[in-house]
């Protein structure tokens, strides 16, 4: 039986049920922990739900930055789409919202932790995953595998029962569930389950309709240092202020929608609504700031290797010796991926108009039909004779 449990906390019924059920199940304080990654909610009121659960220990912790700049942007120096288009905004939060849990747990002498996933998700597999990383000796307790509501209802009177409010939108089954941060907002489930459904506009909270998105296109520049954004429009900005900005940009134009059927780690298809706005701009700009400054050979072998990463973090193991090798691989080529990009946001596009750095590879004599350069014509004979060899024989 645990001492002592940190619970990974949102203010929401489902976790205000669990920190009770955990309360009465165990006997023992529990604490909550909060992480603020951009998600807006009402982190006073947050405070305010724990303590007149009896809560003595509250963490609410503002992580956007820590987010943003060390887990975000290295994804992102990644160029990572799972199943080449989902922005993995919900399994890179994971791992950063675990690693603190454990954090707090060991400030407070908690031998337990707590998260509110279900049984069927992804999450589940990320937040444990993420725990057992950061300390292999944790207890992990899984309310949603472990007691017997079966219904909703019976959620709601076991709420009703131990004096938890429950919010009038909250009494009958929500018509889907939503996850936000600062990068992106998922939903999924309910009204939003069946493939071939279109999601009615209410969904969407953060981008415009086409329809609804301005008339007036927006012109930016993005600076890049080292793979990473830096400045917008030459205003330098904070990580976390660079996706804000982004965000903002992004929704008024209808930039970042995503309708999408995904196979889950746990081996399940799902159909999510995601809304990526930022995210959208930035992955633009960083393909074609590489376009100018990333050799071949590199440019060719992030891409390969993409894939896999996107998976690995999709899995919830971004804690793993596999993802930190591949880190170290695709960060030692960002090096010289500095310079600016010239974007057109407009009606869900996000159109590149111009591309330049020092560190430029692109050879205008090379490639112009209006100079020779270094570059003889006459070599591309040879070239084309060798690679032509097994064509030859495979057709005799």
């Amino acid at each position: 039986m645990p001492k002592k449990i940190v619970l990974a906390y949102s203010g929401g019924l489902d976790t205000s049920v669990i920190l009770k059920w955990l309360q009465n199940k165990y006997n023992c304080p529990v604490v909550t922990f909060t992480a603020d990654i951009g998600q807006g909610d009402e982190l006073s009121s947050i405070q305010t739900k724990a303590k007149n659960l009896g809560v003595k220990e509250i963490f609410i912790e503002n992580l956007q930055e820590e987010f943003i700049k060390d887990y975000v942007f290295p994804m992102f120096r990644a160029n990572a789409l799972y199943e080449g288009t989902y922005l993995l905004g919900t399994a890179i939060a994971r791992p950063l919202i675990a690693k603190r849990q454990i954090e707090i747990a060991k400030i407070v002498g908690a031998d337990a932790v707590a998260h509110g996933a279900t049984g069927k998700g992804n999450d589940q597999v990320r937040f444990e995953l993420g725990y057992y990383a950061n300390e292999p000796k944790i207890e992990v307790i899984a309310p949603w595998r472990d007691w017997d509501f079966k219904s909703r209802n019976e959620l709601i009177e076991y709420a009703e029962k131990n004096q938890i409010i429950v919010p009038k939108d909250k009494m009958g089954e929500p018509p889907f569930s939503t996850d936000s941060n600062l990068l992106h907002t998922s939903s999924e489930g309910k009204l939003l389950e069946d493939p071939w459904v279109e999601p009615p506009e209410y969904v969407f909270s953060r981008t415009r309709s086409i329809e609804n998105s301005s008339n007036e296109s927006e012109i930016l520049t993005i600076s890049f240092k080292k793979g990473d954004p830096v400045a917008i429009n030459n205003v330098n900005l904070k990580p976390h202020e660079i996706l804000e900005t982004l965000n903002s940009i992004a929704g008024k134009h209808g930039v970042g929608r995503i309708d999408l059927v995904e196979n889950r780690f746990v081996g399940m298809k799902s159909r999510g609504i995601y809304e990526t706005p930022g995210g959208t701009i930035l992955l633009n700009a960083r393909r074609a700031i590489e376009s100018i400054t990333l050799d071949k050979g590199e440019a060719h072998l992030k891409d390969e290797i993409m894939p896999k990463y996107a998976e690995i973090v999709y899995n919830g193991l971004w804690f793993s010796s596999e993802r930190y090798a591949m880190q170290r691989l695709i960060d030692s080529t960002q090096e010289k991926v500095n310079g600016e990009v010239r974007l057109k946001i407009y009606k869900g596009n996000v159109i590149t108009l111009g591309r330049k750095s020092s560190n430029s590879l692109y050879d205008n004599s090379l490639v112009s039909f209006d100079e020779a350069g270094d570059y003889n014509q006459k070599d591309a004979e040879g070239f084309i004779k060798i690679n032509s060899i097994r064509l030859k024989k495979n057709n005799k």
